[in-house]
């Protein structure tokens, strides 16, 4: 929290001087020459007074200064010197703070005047409320568990050690992801989304990491997937649902820390390993990495140099996602009209949105043809 500091072009004790000196009366003429030398002395005393006061408030500032210096100092290190964005927004705020009492910013990063903040909610008019959580100037990064950070297996593999069980599954941390990760939110805003229960979701993150699990704009699981009541080409085990970024775009979820419209098709990755996961989407708004599996030990694609890491530092940089992924495709190719599997994707779309098969045979499948 950061208070504000107010600037007064004179204290209380100098208005206090400066009225008894204009209120007193006014000598004559004829009298100012016997008065000259008491006038003088009360005005070098009155100076005196003064500068003892200037130099008290220059104290007072410097002091200030220092304490918003610190603040500044101990926000670096909790979030790290490559989020100089929040830093920018904070020194903003504090010389708007100064150059007003009235001033306040709050939560929205609107600025308002105390008479318009509602006094009712006990908080001082003083008082900043912290700034956006999410950096809009960076691009929204959304990232898959499975396949992607790590192996997750079901059945465990027998006579395999793993690096970790978690409700009957064996986890394999996929090399140099701790560092990916690292990369990711220094680089971008950054979300998971999984189609998995909560359950395991949260337990997993837990494990792969930590702390760092803290920095996620936001963790979603199967419970917001699109539900198909299909299985899957590659298991019959496993439920077929889509991840539509609308349901993110339109804030769907009123709890996601950004205002409406802030994302859309030019600013959001979906990094996830299964193509028709993205299949209500608009083109080139998501990459598709081939799967990791524990049997690649020697995978290097999350370290540095690494294919899919060298990729998004690029695409990090880009002015536009949509135009950078449709002039540079990486990985698997998205499921459409030419894929071997566009009967059953056809079937599955026809059944959940109840199109037409005829209008839609010769079309790439995205969300705004499907609605």
């Amino acid at each position: 929290m950061i208070k504000s500091t107010s600037s007064f072009s004179m204290t209380k004790g100098e208005v206090q001087v400066n009225l008894l000196v204009n209120s007193a009366p006014r000598p004559s003429f004829v009298r100012i020459q016997e008065m000259g030398m008491e006038t003088t002395k009360n005005n070098v005393k009155s100076n005196q007074v003064l500068k003892k006061k200037t130099r008290r408030r220059r104290r007072m500032k410097k002091s200030n200064l220092l304490q918003d210096i610190s603040l500044s100092d101990n926000l670096r290190q909790e979030y790290g010197q490559s989020d100089t964005n929040h830093m920018h927004r904070l020194s903003t705020l504090s010389l708007v703070d100064e150059r007003s009492d009235d001033i306040v910013v709050i939560s929205s990063g609107a600025v308002k005047t105390m008479n318009e903040v509602d006094h009712s909610s006990g908080i001082s008019n003083r008082s900043i409320v912290r700034a956006p959580v999410c950096d809009i100037e960076k691009k929204l990064l959304i990232l898959d568990i499975n396949g992607l950070l790590a192996d997750i297996v079901s059945p465990p593999p027998k006579g395999l050690a793993s690096d970790k069980r978690i409700a009957g599954r064996a986890i394999f941390k996929r090399p140099f992801y701790l560092d990916f990760l690292k990369f990711c939110f220094e680089h971008f805003e950054v979300g998971v989304w999984s189609s998995r229960s909560k359950r395991i979701v949260e337990r997993v993150l837990d494990y792969l990491m930590g702390d760092m699990k803290h920095k996620l704009l936001f963790c979603w699981d199967l419970s917001h997937c699109t539900a198909t009541g299909f299985r899957t080409l590659e298991n019959r085990h496993k439920t077929l649902v889509f991840k539509e970024l609308r349901r993110i775009w339109e804030k769907h979820d009123p709890s996601l820390p950004w205002e409406k419209g802030i994302y859309n098709e030019s600013n959001t990755l979906l990094l996830d390993d299964s193509p028709y996961k993205a299949l209500l989407n608009p083109a080139h708004t998501a990459v598709f990495p081939h799967p990791y599996t524990f049997q690649r030990g020697s995978d290097t694609s999350l370290g540095p140099g690494g294919d899919l890491r060298v990729y998004l530092e690029g695409l990090a940089a880009a002015e536009n996602i949509q135009e950078f992924i449709e002039q540079e495709p990486f990985g698997q190719s998205p499921i459409n009209e030419s894929s071997a599997s566009w009967p059953f994707y056809l079937r599955v779309l026809s059944t959940v949105y109840s199109v037409d098969t005829t209008n839609v045979t010769n079309m790439t499948c995205n969300s705004s043809v499907l609605r």
